[in-house]
């Protein structure tokens, strides 16, 4: 199936190229400019993600962002940011950003986090994982319980999907780097303990009878509560 991306970046040479390399990579890619195009192409076209520029003429990305989760708009979004400034990358993600890349940035990785991003989680897997009270639809992103339900962003999905996986294995802080962040050196190791920090407030929203454990100086298990 054709999967189809919107990239929203001012910076006319880097779009060009992104879409060049977008299109031959097999994705059917529309271009804009800035972020009140951006919301305008999304109101009338069906996408599959979508690659953002923070820095931005008219509308930046954080409000874009914002805009979108707002009205429950829950397309995949990577997000651009010229800065390796930490805070706005937990800026993004606590906007409800998938994820993100640093320019300058390499082509290949982008590709690959593309791919990651918007990935039919069903393939090849059972798509409900099972652990307590809790239940995580790896088709939808949904972590539930009987008393509600969240929609995960990308890495929340896969730090639950790794937790679920192991439970009451320790998992350490490296590991989850290695698992998640890959070869994006420049993520910095305390992004891990703010995804963790989310996930905590979901289960405890959701009256989970599982936690989050953390050992000190060692990682994290998802321990049922008894």
């Amino acid at each position: 199936m054709d999967m189809r991306l919107l990239v929203v970046e001012d910076e006319k040479s880097l779009s060009k190229a992104l879409v060049t390399i977008l299109n031959k990579s097999g994705y059917s890619v529309d271009a804009v400019y800035d972020g009140t195009e951006a919301l305008e192409y999304l109101e009338s076209g069906n996408y599959d993600g979508m690659v953002l520029d923070v820095m931005m003429p008219k509308m930046d990305g954080f409000t874009v962002l914002k805009t979108l989760r707002e009205m429950g708009n829950a397309i995949p979004i990577l997000m651009l940011t010229a800065k390796g400034d930490v805070d706005d990358k937990v800026a993004g993600l606590d906007g409800g950003a998938d994820d993100y890349l640093t320019k300058p940035f390499v082509m290949k990785e982008l590709l690959a986090r593309i791919h990651v991003m918007t990935r039919d989680k069903t393939e090849g897997q059972d798509s409900i994982l099972r652990v307590g009270n809790i239940q995580l639809n790896r088709a939808t992103n949904e972590l539930s319980s009987p008393t509600g339900s969240f929609h995960l962003t990308n890495k929340e999905f896969q730090m639950m999907e790794f937790l679920m996986y192991h439970p009451k294995n320790l998992i350490s802080t490296e590991h989850f780097m290695e698992k998640i962040w890959g070869y994006d050196s420049k993520a910095e190791i305390n992004v891990v303990w703010v995804y963790i920090s989310y996930l905590r407030k979901k289960l405890d929203a959701l009256h989970a009878n599982v936690q989050i454990k953390a050992a000190r100086n060692a990682g994290y298990s998802l321990e049922v509560i008894q």
